[in-house]
């Protein structure tokens, strides 16, 4: 649930629970994420606010497009430290 009202904004709120997602596993590397149209219903917001929140996963590396496809989580190599 996007909280309108609170001093985040609402595609940093999207960006986070993605973000949230992809740590957790529930969309594990390689695969995915839903379409701009799936997220759109679920969140209730216009697909520019969207596209911020993707733009965002962009930039810190783990989202990219596939053209023709749809985005994508990056596949990780794993560190020492997380072996």
């Amino acid at each position: 649930m996007i909280d309108r009202e609170g001093p985040v904004p609402p595609y940093r709120q999207i960006a986070n629970a993605l973000r949230e997602r992809i740590a957790s596993g529930a969309i594990p590397p390689g695969r995915r994420i839903p379409s701009l149209i799936e997220l759109e219903a679920e969140f209730g917001v216009a697909r520019d606010t969207l596209r911020k929140a993707v733009r965002v996963l962009k930039d810190e590396g783990l989202v990219e497009t596939v053209t023709g496809m749809g985005i994508y989580v990056v596949q990780r190599e794993s560190s020492p430290s997380e072996s």
